[in-house]
């Protein structure tokens, strides 16, 4: 019966959609919600049973972010949550090659709710120490590291090359629709009870959780199904086609032969990699460095987009969030695009590279004219946020499969966990750098976050240099001899 793997691999394509983003739904409220830690209080009526004076520019602002000094703390509970993030993804990579991938997410999941609902608790337990705010991100930098090795090897452990870059650039919008869920959600009570801005996000993905638990499927084999050829010549290929939503399977009504094939590779398993041993194979560590800076700028507008809408358009915290969400949806186009273009040419280095270039002079202009005129955000937004997230979303899921499936692992794709871990790891260190320089540099203007921005997304563009060279030396070689078979 050849339907019932077709509706696994959808099945699991969705489920693990939806796990990370609940993920990223849980980290955007924090960028939300910053506006209205510290905004301008002669804007707000202060209520007629109040005790504050009228002089207090203060007495709306949350302590202990009330003081002149909010962007630095701000910051430093950005860079609480990202660093202990980074750390945390290196080891995350080797705890998700040898732990079963369905207790590992639902754990991460179920501690990743607790400590965002515990964050927003903090509103309504009217606490104002910085302590309690950095010490719940750390804890929660470090159960989302969960996420990200584990879904990407579970999509690997179903899916194989072809036509990869298009399957992960679409579903690697889960990114960006989990930014958007989580905007949407923290902008409903960001202005009365900002808490519930933290607590719903946590809820959701603590339940996320729990139908993870019961419904996640980790290898094809645990359906009757046989794994996909991550690699193989075409003679092998014309002879057990791979398509990725109608894979080659093997259930109740296969042949004997066919049985015994699933059963002796379902019971193969190979042994992990090195953390040494992923990092020699060839790609992973210009990736992984290309990936730091582009994260930076990525997480830069995932965490001061907002505030910076804010403070030079004047919007509200609501309107500012809302429309950042923007910058997302580009994101959502951007990954598709760049995974349907990287296929169609064969050249991921090279579409992440042009995609980079163009990034440069369009954040550029998006910081001196894109706050003209609404129609003219609208568009720089979109336009910036498929050009930054692009590469982003290539690397992290594309690239990061190819690289941990490679040939030269000889068919060993339990590396596939230990690769997404480095490069993703890596790229998290930018993610933290990003937000912690945005607030330090911001109260000097915003044109200079904008500078350092630029310049990080011209250095992640020359660390694939020797990677674009190479693979248009493969095209030339390609091109050689399909002229040379026209000439025979």
């Amino acid at each position: 019966m050849p339907t019932f793997p077709c509706r696994y691999r959808a099945f699991i394509l969705l489920i693990t959609f939806l796990i990370y983003t609940c993920y990223h739904m849980s980290r955007k409220p924090i960028s939300v919600v910053k506006s209205r830690l510290h905004h301008n209080c002669s804007e707000v009526i202060q209520p007629v049973n109040s005790t504050h004076s009228l002089n207090d520019t203060t007495w709306c602002n949350w302590a202990p972010f009330d003081k002149s000094n909010y962007k630095e703390l701000l910051g430093a509970v950005d860079n609480a949550f990202l660093v202990a993030y980074a750390i945390g993804m290196f080891i995350s990579g080797i705890f998700g090659e040898r732990l079963p991938l369905r207790y590992y997410l639902t754990a991460g999941m179920l501690l990743s709710g607790l400590f965002t609902s515990l964050f927003g608790l903090g509103y309504f337990w009217n606490i104002h120490v910085l302590w309690y705010f950095v010490l719940v991100q750390i804890f929660n930098g470090l159960v989302q590291t969960t996420g990200w090795p584990a879904v990407v090897s579970c999509v690997g452990n179903w899916f194989g090359k072809g036509k990869r870059g298009l399957i992960m650039g679409i579903w690697n919008s889960h990114t960006s629709v989990g930014n958007i869920l989580g905007s949407l959600l923290a902008g409903v009570w960001v202005d009365q009870q900002w808490g519930l801005s933290f607590v719903v996000p946590g809820v959701i993905t603590a339940i996320m959780g729990i139908i993870t638990f019961f419904f996640l499927i980790e290898y094809p084999e645990d359906v009757d199904c046989s794994p996909p050829q991550h690699h193989g010549n075409p003679e092998e290929s014309q002879d057990q086609p791979e398509d990725p939503a109608n894979g080659p399977s093997c259930n109740k009504e296969s042949s004997l032969e066919s049985a015994v094939t699933c059963s002796k590779e379902a019971s193969a398993q190979p042994s992990a990699i090195s953390f040494f041993g992923a990092l020699r194979i060839p790609g992973v560590v210009e990736f992984s460095l290309c990936l730091l800076f582009a994260k930076l700028v990525s997480y830069t507008f995932l965490y001061w987009l907002p505030l910076y809408i804010s403070n030079v358009v004047h919007f509200t915290a609501k309107e500012a969030g809302d429309l950042s969400t923007l910058f997302d949806v580009g994101g959502i186009i951007g990954g598709i695009l760049a995974g349907l273009v990287s296929d169609y040419i064969n050249g991921r280095a090279t579409t992440c590279c042009v995609m980079l270039i163009l990034a440069a002079p369009m954040m550029f202009l998006y910081n001196h004219v894109g706050q003209r005129g609404i129609g003219i955000s609208i568009v720089m937004l979109l336009i910036c946020g498929a050009l930054v997230n692009g590469p982003y979303a290539l690397i992290t899921t594309a690239v990061s499969a190819d690289l941990g499936t490679h040939k030269s692992l000889k068919g060993n794709a339990k590396a596939l966990s230990t690769v997404t871990a480095i490069i993703d790891g890596t790229g998290s260190i930018g993610a933290a750098l990003g937000p912690l320089l945005a607030g330090l540099i911001s109260p000097t203007g915003w044109n200079n976050v904008f500078y350092m921005l630029i310049a990080a997304d011209v250095l992640a563009c020359l660390l694939l240099c020797r990677l674009v060279y190479k693979e248009i030396l493969a095209w030339k070689s390609s091109l050689s001899k399909d002229r040379g078979y026209r000439e025979m």
